[in-house]
């Protein structure tokens, strides 16, 4: 087991091309060819964790936070970060980031911690447009299940929890084939009918290449009629957030308690309880304040993440309560959802938890 078939697994579940433009995910350092002996899950890539790593004999770290984010220009130990790549390169070990793919996944980070809230009927709180793309593609009839076949073995037709999605309606289609063509029907020279099907399927916009190369493949025509479309459709299953309910309706004080309870924090910062009962819950892992205008919007009763700044609780404007769980609280239990999903797919390599609290920030 090399760690390719690794992160090609995690990117099936969380792919790169939904992180955000200013993250750094995927292998960051090692060899993607080597063979993975144990892995390690933790938030941050830190020293110690390198040494952890390297005492449980884990050749392969998996963490949230990319340890590179901004690029390095110089490699000699002056910072922590310079000094953990350094440690890791010298000692075999692969770092590799799942960070803001696996935060606008509809099941990823805020998903983890919509579970351990209990809140049901989730769905993603802000999805995100520009992603999907339709293909209408003409086939003659007689093909179309092989080509519709060959397009959802590459992801084409899904939407949302359904797969398979196509539309088709008949037509005739009329070519002429010149004197350099072979056509599959028709003959050279003079004008052909066929009976043909109009499909339509939609597809993340990731995925064109293997949509047209399985389209080129299975279609039987030289060359194919076919047009893209680019759809403003907000993609359900992708973006920021995530938004569901409590079973019942819980005392706003009784549910703060609770929350620091259940997300293990020692400190929630909240705004006045403007609501007496919380019964619709928005979360966000990590440093969520651009989203409070999203969980106005849903008509969330809290908005729970964290990185507010003081004058940014002021935007509540007394519509919702805001809690800050803090950063690394609100992230901690994405090692979780990591861990569960290797050990329920691979079984050749160990893989382990992280003991080390990365966490910067303490209280008193």
């Amino acid at each position: 087991m090399n760690i390719k078939q690794i992160t090609d697994f995690l990117e099936s579940y969380a792919p790169l091309q939904y992180q955000e433009s200013y993250d750094n995910c995927g292998l960051i350092v090692g060899d993607a060819k080597l063979e993975v002996k144990g892995a390690l899950i933790t938030l941050d890539c830190t020293e110690a964790i390198i040494d952890e790593a390297i005492a449980t004999g884990c050749n392969l770290v998996i963490a949230h936070h990319p340890i590179v984010f901004g690029g390095l220009k110089k490699l000699n130990g002056s910072n922590y970060i310079e000094r953990t790549v350094i440690k890791a390169i010298k000692n075999d070990i692969a770092i590799y980031a799942i960070h803001t793919n696996l935060d606008n996944v509809h099941n990823g980070v805020s998903a983890k911690i919509a579970e351990q809230l209990g809140l049901e009927n989730c769905k993603v709180l802000a999805p995100k447009s520009d992603l999907l793309r339709q293909l209408v593609v003409y086939c003659p009839t007689n093909n179309v299940e092989e080509l519709k076949s060959a397009l959802y073995e590459v992801g084409a037709g899904t939407i949302g929890d359904y797969d398979q999605c196509s539309f088709a309606s008949v037509g005739k289609g009329t070519f002429r084939a010149n004197e350099n063509c072979n056509p599959f029907v028709g003959v050279v020279g003079k004008q052909h009918t066929e009976t043909e099907e109009r499909i339509e399927v939609i597809y993340p916009k990731f995925k064109e290449r293997a949509v047209l190369n399985a389209m080129n493949n299975a279609h039987p025509y030289e060359e194919v009629a076919h047009q893209i479309y680019v759809l403003e459709n907000k993609h359900q299953l992708v973006g920021s957030a995530i938004i569901g309910e409590l079973n019942e309706s819980v005392d706003t004080e009784v549910f703060l308690k609770n929350l620091k309870t259940n997300m293990q924090t020692d400190c929630v910062r909240h705004t006045p309880l403007v609501k007496q009962q919380i019964k619709t819950v928005a979360v966000c892992g990590g440093g969520g304040s651009f989203l409070l205008n999203n969980a106005i919007a849903a008509k969330a009763d809290i908005f729970i993440t964290a990185d507010f700044k003081y004058h940014e609780f002021f935007d509540a404007e007394n519509k919702i309560v805001i809690a800050d769980i803090g950063h690394y609280e609100s992230e901690q239990f994405t090692k979780d959802l990591i861990y569960d999903l290797l050990v329920k797919n691979f079984t050749k390599f160990a893989v382990r938890l992280s003991k080390v609290n990365t966490n910067p920030i303490k209280y008193l």
